[in-house]
């Protein structure tokens, strides 16, 4: 629930800064953020929630934010940047399981390995915003039949993993990767106006509500004492 969450708030948040501030603008202010939270969690010697949620809260707001730059600012296709990023993605993967033998985040208990993981955990949100954006707008889906696609999708690892035999480190990254577009798709449809298929909520009111979501389930499993990151569960 919690990456779906902080998935569909990096989506809008995006989209709310680079129509405010501009998207260069926007870019170079989520990149401080994100440097400033991921030097936090590397400094940890242990997983804070409120540490650890709000670096993966900042690689989606940059994520998507780069992904959109390489589409509005660089004209790049998005059936292009899909492709790219997936390719970035499979080198990450690859460079990781080369130099430590596993893929697994149980296994993360190194600055080399969190180093890896989270550079593989940026590619993923820019690869789910650019592969949620060329079915919703190039392949005509729109917001909510990309929501459902992916919704489908989602499924499908699940299933692999419980009928028929699919590792759970392959099971994981393919269902981490396909929980980016899910969450951008539906936080898309609540957030843009009813003429292009959406709620019309506003992108600004859909993040704040979301945040918000995210720092009381956060703070909830503090509270109670549930701290394990939901992201290895």
């Amino acid at each position: 629930m919690l990456k779906l969450l902080t998935t569909g708030m990096g989506e809008t948040a995006s989209d709310y800064l680079a129509h405010t501030i501009g998207p260069v603008i926007a870019v170079g202010l989520s990149g401080v953020a994100l440097v400033a939270a991921l030097a936090v969690q590397l400094a940890a010697k242990r997983y804070v929630p409120w540490v650890y949620w709000t670096a993966v809260a900042m690689v989606s707001v940059f994520g998507t934010v780069a992904a959109d730059v390489a589409h509005v600012g660089l004209g790049v296709p998005y059936a292009v940047s899909s492709v790219g990023f997936a390719l970035v993605l499979a080198l990450l993967l690859g460079l990781w399981h080369r130099a430590e033998g596993t893929l697994s985040v149980h296994s993360i208990d190194t600055t080399r390995r969190e180093l890896f993981y989270w550079a593989t955990v940026l590619t993923t949100f820019a690869l789910g915003t650019a592969a949620g954006d060329l079915t919703a707008v190039v392949l005509g889906l729109g917001y909510l039949g990309s929501a459902v696609l992916f919704a489908a999708a989602f499924a499908v690892p699940a299933l692999g993993y419980r009928r028929l035999r699919l590792g759970p480190v392959p099971a994981f990254w393919t269902a981490y990767v396909i929980t980016r577009p899910l969450g951008a798709s539906v936080a898309d449809w609540m957030g843009v106006s009813v003429a292009r298929g959406g709620l019309g909520f506003g992108t600004g009111l859909v993040t704040v509500v979301w945040a918000a979501a995210i720092a009381v389930i956060v703070g909830y499993a503090v509270v109670t004492g549930r701290t394990r990151a939901a992201v290895v569960d």
